[in-house]
């Protein structure tokens, strides 16, 4: 096995090492999310209180993302990624600590330093495809195999965070919480030797004379605005039912375990990165039809707008009041609206995971080859931005109103996001070889 990883093209090897990185840090912060919200739910923390426990979490990703791609372009994303391996052992390092210790003050610094770890690992690994697809080839097959690179890694990834929920919930009822953290810590550190040891020094710095000035972190493309713009929405529309209502209402209102709940949030992101791999077959033909600019939005625009319409056919159930439902007939072909609330979800994750993939494609495609970081840390700022807005509606929306109220809302963010998908350039598509958005 060994003989025949050495006989691949450095470029290739270099992507599995990124990949193989993106994947142990992902695995970990799965089961992080998992046990930060189940294990304080079960303490008595209520939903805008777990919520809040993620507020640094994703503030400090939205500052990572910028500063990052920016680091990344002058440092080379070879650090960048191993410091976010290492920030991530400190992160967990920190929950080690007594439980009396594990105050809110403290979760929320831990926090913090996971969410900046999880940036940097994610930007270096995102912009380090477009380093290492390699060259020489017509832009066509270029493009699609950066496509079929970016959806790999994004989808592979999201389909190990959910492996990552599964763990986080199995470990808590097992080995409990101190028990799990300590796993984690450990196959992380041994993951950051390897990458110290093997990952090239060289990987994506700049290879200009002048290295990117600070200002220049704020991207000045149109397409990468719009399309930051969209992400936005996008990621909030998710993450207002996803991140804490749901797992809440399941464990406070129909009395799911830790376990079950783990399995179900699992299911539904392994779905989603399998999905996510496909995600070049889905949307390849359409948009091979439609040449340019002119096909990148119409694909952008109806995948956007299909999705829509889910968590607002989810929110007409009568969730928040599931047994008084269930008496009064509004069970539909033998399924209750807990049922048909689950697979909505779960078509929903399939709908939103070609949108996503899409996004991680295109955003790829329009930017810089020469500071690449600086437009996908850009894009990834305003990702890490509508996680933050989802993270906190989804804690006050559900405490206040119930999961309906998520529902809508998601509904409300997408159908925002699909407006602002039409407002990308009509000019053509940048090539892997020029500026965003140039012609």
């Amino acid at each position: 096995m060994l003989a025949r990883l050495r006989e691949l093209p450095h470029e290739v090897r270099q992507y599995l090492l990124v990949t193989g990185s993106y994947w142990a840090f992902t695995l970990t912060d799965g089961a992080l999310r998992m046990l930060v919200v189940l294990h304080f739910h079960s303490l008595g923390y209520s939903a805008l209180d777990v919520a809040m426990l993620f507020l640094f979490y994703e503030a400090f990703g939205v500052v990572t993302n910028l500063v990052g791609g920016w680091l990344g372009a002058r440092l080379g994303l070879n650090r960048t990624m191993n410091a976010g391996l290492a920030m991530q052992l400190v992160a967990l390092g920190m929950l080690l600590v007594p439980e009396p210790m594990l105050t809110v003050i403290w979760v929320m610094i831990a926090q913090a330093l996971s969410g900046i770890a999880k940036d940097l690992n994610k930007m270096s690994a995102k912009s380090a495809i477009k380093v290492l697809v390699p060259k020489g080839q017509p832009v066509e097959e270029s493009q699609s195999a950066l496509y079929r690179w970016v959806a790999l890694l994004t989808g592979s990834k999201n389909a190990l965070k959910g492996l990552g929920f599964f763990l986080g919930g199995a470990a808590l009822s097992l080995i409990g919480f101190q028990g799990t953290v300590m796993a984690m810590w450990l196959m992380l550190a041994g993951v950051l030797v390897l990458s110290l040891r093997k990952l090239s020094a060289s990987l994506g710095q700049s290879k200009a004379s002048r290295k990117p000035a600070f200002r220049e972190m704020f991207s000045t493309s149109r397409a990468v605005n719009v399309l930051s713009a969209a992400r936005l929405c996008l990621f909030s529309a998710r993450d207002v039912w996803f991140v804490v209502a749901l797992p809440v209402y399941l464990a406070e209102v129909h009395g799911w375990h830790f376990w079950t709940v783990g399995v179900l949030m699992a299911a539904w992101v392994i779905g989603y990165g399998g999905v996510q791999t496909q995600a070049p077959r889905i949307t390849g033909p359409l948009s091979r039809r439609l040449n340019g600019a002119t096909g990148v939005r119409w694909v952008t625009v109806s995948l956007a707008a299909g999705l829509a319409l889910l968590p607002a056919l989810m929110a007409s159930l009568p969730l928040d009041a599931p047994q008084a439902a269930d008496i009064s007939g509004a069970i539909l072909l033998g399924l209750a609206p807990l049922e048909w609330l689950i697979i909505g979800l779960l078509v929903f994750g399939a709908v939103f995971a070609v949108n996503s993939s899409w996004h991680s494609y295109l955003i790829v495609r329009f930017a810089r080859s020469e500071g690449v970081s600086m437009d996908v840390g850009f894009y990834y700022m305003a990702n890490a931005m509508g996680r933050l807005l989802g993270t906190l509606l989804s804690g006050w929306l559900y405490q206040a109103y119930g999961l309906e109220a998520c529902l809508w809302w998601s509904a409300g963010l997408v159908a925002a996001s699909t407006v602002m998908a039409l407002a990308l350039p009509q000019e053509s598509h940048a090539t892997s070889d020029s500026p965003a958005g140039s012609t």
